[in-house]
């Protein structure tokens, strides 16, 4: 077989892959913000608090927080005075990453570190000091990340696995751009029934007007890159767009932090946010879409081809994506309702493997000029941890990268894989994955296999209405 080390667009970057990975590098991504010195990190901090409280200078609390596993926002709120100290850390509980859904540590083995409940050094994420949605005059939140006793990441928080991921590329030279795209079903609490809008409607019924214009301004007061609104096809089914970004980790934390902020100002207007990926059966699902394209250390797009005659890097990601993709879909289809999503029914799926310009392939060549080629990924839910299906995108395109050869590109275009379509299929696929637990973390990858095998044990444990009636 003919390695891919050969052509052109990828030699340099299969000859990279083949190094061992130094300590330092000038090309290599700056500090992590727990490894700067520590008047370095103070210093950076201050400046932050300084310049936001002249901005709002009636604040009078702060939530402090961290996102666990499934996204939620797990902290506390302390009082401005109290802010500047947070520069030397302050303790969450290890067990904040090793949650149910209902907050409570899943894991029960007596040998387990989350079972003593350690606590870990948490610092704040520059950037994210922002107004609060409740009551943003008086209240400010703060995204902390963990840090372990050497200065690096906790390998169990999601974010730090998407760095490790993140890494790899950045190493090597390239540096991913995504751009997603959320949808959400806004719910009456008064039960109303709204008419369909469809897809692009261009005047926002009237009952949406103000909750809209809200959400905008909530959004660029927290300095989120929301780009656009738009209506889909469903009565009360939205799409929030974010403007692509190079800074991928930031990506990721503006999406669960706009979802937060759409459900709090939802709440005010008397409506509920659904980010469900499938909360209605007779209704279409919300999904969590990104588009993705790598950039070389000039920042020009190395997936740069025309739709027709996609380059070698754009098709060796895809092939990477699809041969790691029934893997991926235990981290991208987190939930027991997120298979619902997935398929038309219980032995068809919804989304197809790859194509141009086809909003029914999972993997889609969007319509676009040669120099933005990018592909957009559509098999995510609006309920998935964005940190989390990013890392496995990623790790996806990686493989492609270090994996395939010639002979297996060649037949990549007719490579259709066959998705699992319940979430016990695909834990299977995933345990038999050594490339995806690898990339993620052996350790986070056990730890989420145990979550979701206890997620799915207690939801066999629920009699439903219906089983009811069907044993009547």
């Amino acid at each position: 077989m003919n390695s891919l080390i050969h052509h052109s667009l990828v030699k340099n970057i299969f000859t990279l892959f083949a190094l061992p990975q130094a300590s330092s590098n000038e090309e290599s991504v700056g500090q992590s913000v727990g490894q700067k010195p520590a008047a370095e990190r103070a210093k950076e901090f201050a400046e932050e608090v300084q310049r936001y409280l002249q901005r709002h200078p009636d604040t009078k609390h702060v939530d402090i927080y961290l996102n666990d596993v499934n996204g939620a926002f797990r902290g506390k709120r302390i009082a401005v005075d109290s802010l500047l100290s947070l520069s030397a850390g302050c303790y969450f509980p290890q067990s904040v990453y090793a949650m149910d859904h209902e907050g409570k540590p899943f894991s029960q083995a007596s040998a387990s570190v989350e079972y003593d409940e350690p606590d870990g050094l948490c610092l704040p994420v520059a950037g994210t000091l922002r107004p609060c949605a409740h009551d943003p005059k008086h209240n400010a939140q703060l995204l902390l990340t963990m840090k372990q006793s050497d200065g690096s990441g906790y390998a169990m928080e999601p974010r730090v696995v998407l760095e490790n991921v993140l890494q790899k590329f950045h190493y090597h030279g390239l540096y991913p751009v995504a751009a997603p795209e959320i949808e959400f079903y806004l719910v009456s609490k008064a039960q109303q029934d709204v008419p369909a809008q469809g897809c692009f409607y261009m005047p926002v019924p009237s009952d949406y007007t103000a909750f809209i214009e809200a959400l905008e301004q909530a959004a660029a007061d927290q300095k989120l890159p929301l780009s656009g609104i738009v209506c889909e096809a469903e009565a009360g089914q939205f799409e929030l767009n974010l403007k692509h970004g190079k800074d991928i980790v930031g990506v990721c934390e503006s999406v669960l932090a706009l979802r937060r902020l759409t459900s709090i100002v939802a709440d005010k207007f008397g409506y509920q946010a659904n980010f469900m990926a499938k909360p209605f059966s007779h209704l279409a699902g919300n999904g969590l879409h990104f588009h993705i394209s790598l950039n070389d250390r000039k920042g020009d797009n190395v997936f740069a081809s025309p739709a027709e005659n996609l380059n070698e890097m754009t098709q060796l990601c895809l092939a990477g994506m699809l041969q790691t993709m029934p893997a991926a879909v235990a981290i991208i289809a987190p939930h027991v309702n997120s298979f619902r999503r997935l398929r038309k029914n219980l032995t068809e799926p919804l989304f197809s493997s790859w194509g141009y310009n086809k909003r029914s392939a999972a993997l889609r060549i969007p319509c676009s000029d040669d120099g933005n080629r990018r592909i957009e990924y559509r098999l995510a839910g609006a309920d998935v941890n964005p940190y989390l299906a990013m890392a496995a995108i990623l790790t996806g395109m990686l493989y492609g990268l270090e994996n395939i050869d010639s002979d297996t590109l060649k037949n990549s275009a007719l490579f259709a894989p066959e998705l699992p379509l319940f979430q016990h299929v695909a834990i299977d696929e995933f345990q038999q994955s050594h490339y995806m637990a690898e990339s993620l973390g052996e350790a986070f990858s056990r730890q989420w296999v145990t979550h979701k095998l206890s997620e799915l044990a207690w939801f066999e444990t629920i009699v439903t209405q219906e089983e009811a009636v069907l044993s009547r």
